[in-house]
């Protein structure tokens, strides 16, 4: 479904499809459309809305709920016989970000990071009494969705989106200019980094490794070449604000939703640029003088790839198994959530795409991986969708798992040779 112009990363466009076989779409394959050789399946269904998922090396599922179900919002699923049943379920707080890592599994809510010690049977020990790891972030009820990543160093990576949707003095105000300086990066606009073992940090004992971000849901480690990776959701209403500068169907796929490769001290560059896909070019924003055509972020870093606007990356996952043909060997998958703000063109996303990556680096034109969640071409226009893809995880067998953070479904893509 590439109704819309896809972008290049560091190679030459082809067509969405390189391995020129067409998706397919059976009911018995969840409803989704994958490619050739691939199966889906749904192991779990309603669970509320699933945001992050991560999985043991015994391969029972940790997923992490948007609102609290039942005073918990925490769910341990295991899998046997193609299913996944909730085994157990705690941590009375809601959020989106959860990874196992070195015998703990941490969980954010939208303030705070917590971890809970594991067993040799990666089963948490103490479900009611989680070590706080931080407290106090930044939560003003605009991309306040905690993202976290871990290195192999002992450190923690969190986003801390800014609560605006480019730093103007008013936010989301026609006319209103950007605030000089932008003060908001002071305390949010990043990625953060803390002691992933150091027990009550508070916001101040963290340190700011990359701004210029307005937020991010898509957050991983690179174990190929030991860097973080993000995604970004890219500014809004460009149209809406700047009819003097920018076409309806403009903005319909500016800006572009960025893959970053993130090294410290980065600067990525908002509120003051915004990364144009079809001219490969950081443009300068409308709030700080631009016009669609002046460029800017001379001091920012370029993105590692683009893909079209509004789409709302909310998971990255590096595939590293044995399972999926060789091609996908160290390429990363995304989940697209799906966009609410291209009309009046279509709505957009709520699709899982592949980026192929050579040498740690993307490398050739991404593709739709899994399509089909929202339902129909008619949700997926209207922006109805029944599903939305949100996290994903590696199970120890290579199989990919997807969350759903509208109903709860989580669906797993295996590959028969």
């Amino acid at each position: 479904m590439m109704f819309f112009n896809a972008c290049k990363s560091n190679s030459d466009s082809k067509k969405a499809d390189s391995t020129g076989t067409a998706p397919v779409s059976t009911a018995e394959n969840a409803g989704l459309k994958t490619p050739e050789g691939f199966t889906a399946s749904i192991i779990a269904e309603n669970l509320g809305g699933t945001r992050h998922i991560t999985v043991t090396p015994q391969g029972d599922l940790y997923v992490k709920l948007t609102n609290v179900k039942n005073n918990k919002g925490i769910l341990m699923l295991h899998e046997e016989g193609g299913k996944a049943t909730v085994k157990s379920s705690f941590g009375e707080f809601s959020g989106t970000g959860i990874a196992v890592k070195d015998g703990y599994l941490y969980a954010s809510s939208d303030e705070e990071v917590f971890r809970y010690k594991l067993n040799d049977k990666s089963e948490v020990i103490n479900s009611a009494q989680p070590e706080k790891i931080v407290t106090g972030l930044i939560s003003r009820h605009e991309h306040e969705a905690k993202a976290i990543t871990l290195d192999n160093d002992g450190n923690l990576y969190v986003n801390i989106g800014a609560y605006s949707n480019a730093c103007q003095v008013e936010d989301r105000k026609k006319g209103s200019p950007g605030q000089k300086g932008c003060p908001i990066l002071d305390s949010a606009g990043g990625i953060w980094q803390f002691k992933a073992a150091k027990l009550n940090q508070h916001y101040g004992d963290g340190v700011r490794y990359a701004t210029g971000l307005r937020n991010v849901v898509g957050i991983t480690w690179n174990q190929q070449n030991n860097q973080l990776f993000v995604m970004q959701h890219g500014r809004d209403q460009l149209y809406e604000f700047y009819p003097q500068y920018f076409t309806a169907k403009q903005s319909a796929i500016l800006p572009a939703e960025c893959m970053y490769a993130i090294k410290k001290g980065d600067n990525c560059g908002w509120p003051y640029m915004y990364y144009d896909q079809e001219q490969h070019k950081k443009m300068l924003m409308p709030e700080y003088g631009g016009d669609g055509k002046k460029e800017g972020g001379q001091d920012a870093i370029d993105p590692a790839a683009a893909y079209p606007g509004h789409l709302a990356p909310n998971g990255l996952l590096f595939y590293t198994g044995d399972q999926f043909p060789a091609k996908y060997k160290n390429g990363a998958f995304i989940a697209f959530h799906g966009s609410w703000n291209r009309a009046p063109e279509p709505q957009a996303g709520y699709f899982v795409v592949f980026q192929p990556f050579k040498d740690g680096k993307p490398d050739g034109q991404w593709e739709v991986f899994a399509d089909g969640f929202s339902g129909s071409t008619a949700n997926t226009a209207s922006g109805a969708a029944e599903h939305r893809p949100c996290g994903l995880a590696q199970g120890p067998d290579g199989s990919l798992y997807i969350t759903d953070d509208v109903k709860g479904n989580i669906y797993k893509i295996s590959y028969k040779k």
